[in-house]
């Protein structure tokens, strides 16, 4: 590449001569013939940039025949406020060069990397002519300026009393800004109608700024998306009338449903925490479901405007659904509250042609925008246009229009709070009268199933357990019959239905007793009895089942017989140590061992009941005290049962305000623990 004449300088200058400066080289591009570039500082503002890009200012112009580069640093130890050390350049490779450095802040297969790529073809070497041009442009540009510079530092020793003026003229707009402000304040304090607040507000901000045009833009999650999928399907199901949502509500007054159709009152209320809040402004028509739920649908959509008058052209209803998408990283900086001021949108966006054209479009030159944060949401933006020029804005503009977007979004909370209260005030008063049924209901229904469950357990208390009795007793007698001799297979019969009866007169008890413990009617018989001799006990009279099913039964004593009184219900402690046992016999294969084992911590007896049986798999662990409930395991045909064993010790030990666990592994065996603490004895009264 051919490198220009060197004619670069370094000096510097006031912040107000670099401006000007830029704007001549502006010119001088404009007035070439051809195409020109003209690039600043401002097309970094839409990225996150190093820390040594964030303060530096420069112009670059490209045009056919002439390109320069003016870079501006702060002058750190300079003696005046606002100086720059500028450096002028029209080297090709070094403005090359400094185009590589922007492109490389972009990522790099956006449309910035590209476009500026285009730009370093361009570079050529500056005419001869438009060089020499400019040079005698650059003169009379700082001749006048050094002049200038002379006359003001001789004005400036003459006291006049017209500097006051500006300051006056500051502080009053300050005072007026304030006035404003608070006229905002008061009207969202005392007004719940938003429609009304907004258009108020925009209108007096907009005339106070001088401002070409003023809008608030609602914007819309992806979470509308499935919202509208509902809504579609919900449309085609009921056939829902036209003019579901009202233009006078803008929060839409959704009609009564005809009989047969759902209430679709939530729905409503989820499409309108997200979406447009002011459908009667989008459509002067009452809208129905369908279209509504469209135009939430949609991505960003002006929902009100204030112009200044109509050759201001109107964006109300306009979206722009190519250039900012919800998944932009624009969102959460905006949802963090970020204001962006932009002074000249040709500087700005110049290497965002999309977003460019769609400004121009709606003949935007200056724009600034405020997020309006609802519940930590971005609802919307507060965007400010100028269009008939250009527009710097100052600090005390944008503290407006930023306080201003706050109070919106104070104004867009009471709105949502009170449309939440008065829906849930409603919602509640469904819910009571819909619980109201339900529970009158699920009385009568608990009390018609205690009726029955005491019916039927008392159809068993005196239907079978008095023929059972005989069975078992009849039974009994004959196997003791002295008069005759039996042979075997009457007695094998004869022992048949004797066990038989023996066997469902003890399931039968059991049924019996946890329903009594469930309906909180089991009592406590608590008497002192020895723990030695209750273990020896139910050891021996089991011992003759264990031995049938060549499985050795053993008792493991760890407590001193002669200090082993405990107060407890003795037959319920039978009980419990008699189900452990007998399931620990009857799932432990031949050959297998089952050891009880006994001892005391502190005041507590301990009852541990362990076999080598099959074991119990991990998962089914949770369901082995539930009532009914069986293990799934080889043995489960082999043996009857209700299933009511366990889950009846598990009761009773609890009864006692103990506690009951288990540890089991598969094919080794489990180990059951029953921790059981002495029980009060009961007091004796006397007459």
């Amino acid at each position: 590449m051919l490198s220009s004449p060197d004619l670069s300088f370094s000096r510097t200058l006031p912040l107000e001569l670099f401006n000007q400066l830029g704007e001549l080289l502006e010119q001088m591009a404009q007035a070439v013939e051809g195409d020109f570039v003209v690039l600043t500082e401002a097309v970094l503002k839409q990225i996150s940039k190093p820390e040594e890009w964030q303060r530096q200012k420069f112009t670059v112009v490209i045009s056919q025949g002439f390109s320069a580069l003016m870079m501006g640093f702060p002058e750190p130890k300079a003696d005046l406020p606002e100086q720059l050390r500028v450096k002028l350049t029209f080297d090709c490779e070094a403005i090359a060069s400094f185009l590589i450095n922007i492109r490389d802040l972009f990522a790099p297969n956006s449309p910035q990397h590209h476009k500026i790529d285009s730009f370093c073809q361009l570079l050529a070497p500056n005419d001869v002519k438009l060089q020499s041009q400019f040079t005698l442009l650059l003169l009379d540009f700082f001749l006048p300026q050094s002049n200038q510079e002379i006359t003001q530092s001789q004005v400036s020793t003459t006291p006049l009393a017209s500097v006051c003026q500006p300051v006056e003229n500051a502080l009053n707009k300050q005072l007026a800004q304030e006035r404003l402000l608070n006229q905002i304040t008061t009207q969202t304090r005392q007004s719940l109608d938003l429609s009304v607040i907004i258009v108020t507000a925009i209108e007096q901000v907009r005339k106070f700024l001088e401002l070409d045009r003023l809008v608030i833009c609602k914007l819309v999650y992806p979470q509308v998306g499935e919202l509208f999928n509902r809504s579609q399907k919900l449309n085609t199901d009921n056939n829902l009338p036209a003019g579901l949502f009202s233009q006078d509500n803008f929060l839409g007054d959704v009609i009564e449903p005809k009989p047969g159709q759902p209430n679709y009152s939530s729905l409503k209320n989820e499409i309108f925490r997200f979406g447009i809040p002011n459908l009667g402004q989008v459509n002067n028509n009452a809208l129905d479901f369908s279209l509504s739920l469209n135009l939430v649908q949609s991505s960003n959509c002006v929902i009100y405007e204030s112009r200044v008058d109509d050759t201001i052209p109107s964006v109300l209803n306009y979206r722009e659904e190519n250039c900012f998408v919800p998944d932009s990283p624009w969102w959460e900086k905006y949802r963090q509250g970020l204001t962006v001021a932009v002074d000249d949108v040709e500087k700005t966006y110049v290497l965002e042609e999309c977003l460019l054209n769609a400004l121009r479009t709606i003949k935007v030159r200056s724009k600034f925008i405020a997020p309006i944060v609802f519940e930590d949401q971005l609802w919307g933006l507060l965007i400010a246009h100028q269009c008939n020029r250009i527009r710097q804005w100052t600090g005390s503009e944008k503290s407006l229009l930023t306080s201003v977007a706050e109070q919106l979004a104070i104004a867009i909370y009471q709105a949502e709070l009170m449309r939440s209260l008065t829906q849930e005030k409603q919602t509640l008063e469904q819910r009571v009268v819909e619980r109201t049924v339900a529970l009158h209901d699920a009385l009568v229904a608990a009390e018609a199933a205690s009726r029955l469950r005491n019916e039927f357990l008392a159809t068993i208390s005196h239907e079978l357990l008095t023929p059972l009795t005989y069975v078992i007793g009849m039974s009994a007698t004959l196997l003791r019959w002295s008069f005759g001799d039996l042979n075997q297979r009457q007695r094998e019969y004869l022992q048949t239905i004797h066990d038989s009866g023996e066997h469902l007169l003890e399931m039968i008890n059991d049924i019996l007793d946890l329903s009594q413990i469930e309906a909180g009617k089991a009592v406590l018989n608590i008497t002192e009895f020895s723990l030695v001799k209750t273990a020896e006990n139910i050891v021996a009279s089991l011992l003759e089942k264990a031995t049938s099913q060549q499985v050795t039964l053993k008792l493991e004593l760890l407590v001193d017989q002669n200090s082993d009184r405990f107060t407890a219900d003795v037959r319920r402690v039978e009980q419990i140590l008699w189900n452990l046992l007998s399931n620990a016999i009857k799932f432990t294969p031949e050959g297998g061992n089952v050891t009880l084992r006994l001892w005391m911590e502190a005041d507590t007896a301990v009852f541990q009941v362990e076999d080598t049986g099959i074991g119990i798999p991990q998962a089914q662990l949770p369901l082995l005290f539930e009532k009914f409930h069986q293990l799934d395991t080889p043995y489960r045909r082999r043996y009857e049962g209700t299933g009511l064993g366990l889950a009846l010790t598990k009761q009773l030990v609890e009864l006692h305000r103990g506690r009951i666990e288990v540890e089991s592994t598969v094919g080794v065996g489990s180990i059951f623990t029953v921790w059981i603490p002495v029980q009060p004895k009961p007091i004796m009264k006397y007459e």
